[in-house]
């Protein structure tokens, strides 16, 4: 499927601002999708591109892109989660293997790894730059109208669980983007009470 998307503009083309009520109303209703309800089909190649293309929007104090994507799709998301449900039978804990239904069902997973840089700029900065890659992906996929959860589980801590997905020396997952066709409708949730969170300074 030909991208949706406008062209990438050129390094230092300018970008006029613009209202957009739509993407505010999409931003006022939109609501994560359990992962557990997420069934084929997922994004396709194209489209996953896309996805990508717009999470990699995010801001980045420095333009280091402390961040990186692990796609998990097919043989090789089945492979990975085996691998983590026989590390998990390895521990002590019941639980840990029953956690995995949420990474098993839907068809699609994109790992999304902080990877902080030697820069001047400070590892807090890059951590929260992944955390906007995951925000960007998240309502990317939701605006594309599949549905999507941003996960963190144990295997997203675990020593082994990380060296079986490949991460290097200083990198943290800042989540797992679990991602297909939401089949049904998910509900509106708790949200939180905005005035008690709001402070104005005065001098």
């Amino acid at each position: 499927m030909p991208s949706a998307l406008p062209p990438a503009p050129e390094f230092g083309a300018a970008l006029p601002l613009q209202s957009s009520p739509e993407v505010l109303r999409f931003l006022a209703l939109r609501r994560s999708t359990p992962a557990l309800t997420l069934i084929e089909p997922a994004p396709d190649a194209d489209q996953l591109a896309d996805l990508l293309r717009i999470a990699a929007r995010a801001p980045d104090h420095g333009k280091l892109a402390p961040w990186r994507f692990v796609i998990l799709e097919g043989a090789g998301k089945v492979a990975f989660a085996q691998r983590l449900e026989a590390l998990a039978n390895t521990r002590n804990d019941a639980t840990l293997a029953a956690k995995l239904g949420k990474l098993k069902a839907p068809p699609l997973a994109i790992a999304i790894i902080s990877s902080p840089r030697a820069a001047a700029i400070p590892e807090w900065e890059q951590l929260l730059s992944a955390g906007a890659v995951c925000t960007n992906l998240l309502d990317a996929v939701l605006a594309m109208g599949f549905g999507a959860n941003w996960i963190t589980d144990w295997y997203s801590y675990d020593a082994d669980a990380l060296a079986i997905l490949g991460l290097a020396e200083g990198e943290k997952v800042a989540g797992f983007m679990m991602i297909g066709t939401a089949r049904e409708a998910p509900l509106e949730r708790e949200r939180p009470a905005l005035d008690p969170l709001i402070t104005r300074w005065t001098p």
